[in-house]
């Protein structure tokens, strides 16, 4: 048994150095520190945030004046006409159909003149003469007069400039921006507790491949005493051969004991590896990391019983996806404001300033002209086919729709912190039994081997000891792990489990 102390030993030292050099020592909390910072689900928790905190400004920002600069050119072929061809045409002759209408009617006109004394017939040919001497200017100018008239009317707009300024403030939206500020209150809630739903997920599954490893390690290390144990019955057995006092079959049966102790011992080293790694990958590491975790140390793997005690409403208040649902119920009673808002009117205020050319206020002068304006708008809807009907009865079919997923989601949730409860006390029950049992283990197998060194044993005897040594240590490593989580998991299914 001395050398076997002594390869036990040497075995420790050499573990210890390949460990230690170039590894990371990482505690449990320090493990879900790094799983906290690195998981890539998480991040795009915390960028949902904040998104819905955006979405709160928008939502905001709908109560405040809103300022547009609005700026357009506009080219035609043809311009704005006042004035229809025919009117056009009246005023360009105008002259001319005066100088004609004059030129047929003057002849009559000095004859009824004449007949009734009122002008000589010398005046009359007086009043030809001077007809015939100024009508053609008379003519002339009536038609520049015309032609002015019919230019003063146009508008020249082929090209047309405008630009504008204008405020357009909400007075009322039927309740519209107070529910969709609600629900982007709402919504920063949800994306909270998405966030904490997602980081008890993220530390559940750091405790589980953190336990992993430490139980993997210890019984690695179970496993290296179990074949130390093992090969030095071998080699009491061997030189018992030799010896005449055992035969080769004897031999034969703890030699399979030996082979089964070392390939136990290389898939645990392989299972180790492995786990090493997924611990890696959740911590975000390099997978091929060296890591050492301070609960692998034997000596310090302790696990005590404990049964503890939590108020009855404890997981309804604090777990996360209880919280979620609550607040996809506020949203679904909002969305029924929201819809019942189309029913309602609504008013908002309107003032501006705007620039164009033409000057439309001025005869369409080719300048710019402004002017400012302010007014009131008001919207009523009237009829539009029962859209609105439809949309609050969809809006309250959602809200009861998640108020039912709340409350089935609460019955689950009670069961499932009695299921973890009992979880728990199973679990206590079964540490302090596997403690027993190891104690018996021991005794066992300190007898078995007494009695194989005195002759009253046989090898199978000692071989039965060592099985059932290794199975109630294993049993009790496990023992220990299951306490772990189970407590971890009633604390998530509490909705406390947090990083401290």
């Amino acid at each position: 048994m001395n050398s076997f102390y002594r390869r036990l030993c040497f075995l420790s030292v050499l573990l210890l150095m390949v460990c230690g050099v170039g590894a990371q020592t990482l505690s449990l909390d320090d493990c879900r520190k790094l799983a906290l910072q690195n998981n890539k689900q998480l991040s795009v928790a915390r960028l949902k945030q904040e998104v819905a905190k955006d979405a709160k400004g928008v939502a905001k920002a709908q109560y405040l004046p809103k300022v547009d600069v609005l700026g357009s050119y506009v080219h035609t072929t043809k311009e704005i006409s006042l004035l229809n061809d025919k009117q056009k045409a009246t005023f360009n002759s105008l002259g001319t159909t005066t100088y004609n209408s004059l030129a047929t009617n003057l002849p009559s006109i000095a004859a009824e003149l004449i007949g009734s004394g009122l002008i000589t017939p010398e005046q009359a040919v007086a009043l030809g003469d001077l007809f015939n001497k100024y009508g053609e200017g008379l003519k002339n100018g009536l038609d520049g007069l015309g032609q002015k008239v019919t230019d003063a009317f146009r508008t020249d707009t082929r090209n047309i400039w405008v630009g504008s300024i204008v405020v357009a403030q909400p007075i009322y939206m039927g309740g519209k921006l107070t529910a969709m500020n609600k629900i982007a209150d709402i919504s920063q809630d949800l994306a909270a507790n998405e966030t904490a739903s997602r980081e008890q997920t993220v530390l559940i599954n750091t405790d589980k491949a953190y336990w992993l490893v430490v139980s993997l390690r210890h019984k690695k290390a179970l496993a290296q005493q179990y074949y130390d144990l093992v090969k030095t019955l071998e080699d009491d057995v061997d030189k018992m051969v030799k010896s005449g006092v055992a035969t080769k079959a004897n031999k034969l049966s703890v030699s399979v004991k030996v082979n089964e102790a070392d390939m136990t011992l290389t898939q645990v080293d392989n299972g180790l590896a492995l786990s090493k790694m997924a611990l890696c990958q959740i911590c975000g590491l390099p997978i091929d990391s060296k890591i050492v975790l301070k609960d692998e140390e034997v000596s310090s793997f302790d696990v005590a019983p404990a049964v503890p005690t939590y108020p009855e409403d404890m997981a309804i208040n604090n777990r996360p996806e209880i919280k979620m649902l609550e607040n996809a119920n506020d949203i679904a009673e909002q969305g029924v404001k929201l819809a019942r808002s189309g029913y309602l009117p609504t008013v908002a205020m309107t003032a501006g300033w705007t620039i164009s050319n033409p000057n439309v206020f001025n005869g369409f002068q080719k300048k710019f002209g402004d002017v400012f304006d302010i007014g009131v708008v008001f919207r009523m809807p009237l009829w539009n086919w029962g859209e609105t009907k439809y949309k609050i009865r969809s809006a309250k079919a959602a809200k009861s729709i998640s108020a039912l997923e709340l409350a089935d989601a609460k019955d689950l949730v009670r069961l499932q912190v009695n299921q973890n409860e009992f979880k728990l006390n199973e679990a206590n029950k079964k540490l302090i039994m596997t403690k027993k049992n190891i104690k018996s283990a021991e005794e066992n197998l300190r007898a078995a081997t007494l009695g194989f060194k005195e002759g009253v044993m046989t090898s199978s005897n000692v071989l039965e000891a060592q099985t059932a040594w290794l199975v109630a240590n294993t049993q009790q490593i496990d023992a220990a792990i299951d306490v772990k989580l189970a407590q971890t998991e009633l604390k998530k299914t509490l909705g406390i489990l947090h990083f401290r």
